[in-house]
């Protein structure tokens, strides 16, 4: 991966950016591999280029008075930290919010972009219970394309004290934020939600997601909780998030 690449662009949403009309950016690479991934073509370095941050800024200005806002999602925005916040900057130049999509791994450069001032939101994914995080992430194998591997970190090439500070961080209060899990038959169970209510108990806000087979899954064969199913999790996180809810399901 050599630089940021805007690799997609969802010109109108209701729904990624809560109470706002939005557009959606997605920016090429990432450092998981979660198996279930639907854009799972936007992983690696080879993505195709969709369009310049120019061309980009060209059709938001054009959408003024239209749209509301604009979510950086991927990919993982935080990996291009420097290119991510100078695009964010001149969104929010424009007159729209900025929504951040992150998967936390890399804490640091969450704070300095809502230190900075240029993100409005921010959704952060709570992959599944900390006891298999690893696996559902793709990074249990440690494989260097992964992005995992540096000093200091565990024997394959994973640190869930990141993803662990990235989500105490946001529970601090500081910038409005939203967790969420997608839920995958074969790699989630009532246990993860057991560890997750005991983990982010008391956040600001928690949904919970079906999967969906967008035809660009990373690896095929997953499939989706019914509805009475998630009905059930959603009863355990309750526990501790009492505002917890369903989003995106009408099965």
């Amino acid at each position: 991966m050599t630089g940021m690449k805007i690799c997609g662009l969802q010109k109108t949403t209701l729904l990624d950016f809560p109470g706002k009309v939005a557009a959606t950016v997605f920016l090429g690479g990432c450092n998981f591999r979660c198996p279930f991934c639907h854009n799972s073509d936007l992983l690696g370095g080879g993505a195709p280029e969709l369009m310049t941050a120019e061309e980009l800024l060209t059709f938001l200005k054009r959408r003024r008075g239209i749209l509301e806002g604009v979510c950086i999602t991927g990919g993982e925005p935080t990996l291009w930290p420097e290119e991510t916040a100078d695009l964010m900057r001149r969104i929010r130049e424009l007159g729209f919010q900025v929504k951040l999509d992150t998967n936390g791994y890399r804490p640091q450069v969450l704070k300095e972009l809502c230190g900075q001032g240029i993100v409005d939101y921010v959704a952060m994914d709570i992959k599944a219970g900390r006891w298999h995080y690893a696996q559902v992430c793709g990074a249990d194998g440690g494989r260097p394309e992964s992005g995992f591997g540096s000093p200091g970190e565990s024997a394959n090439g994973f640190r869930l004290s990141a993803i662990e500070e990235s989500a105490a961080w946001l529970m601090e209060g500081r910038v409005p934020y939203e967790f969420r899990t997608t839920t995958v038959k074969g790699l989630h169970t009532a246990d993860d939600f057991t560890d997750i209510a005991a983990w982010i108990g008391g956040c600001e806000r928690y949904f919970i997601q079906g999967f969906v087979d967008s035809g660009h899954v990373l690896k095929s064969g997953f499939s989706a909780y019914k509805r009475a199913e998630l009905d059930e999790f959603l009863n355990i996180v309750r526990r501790t998030i009492p505002n917890a809810e369903i989003r995106g399901v009408d099965y």
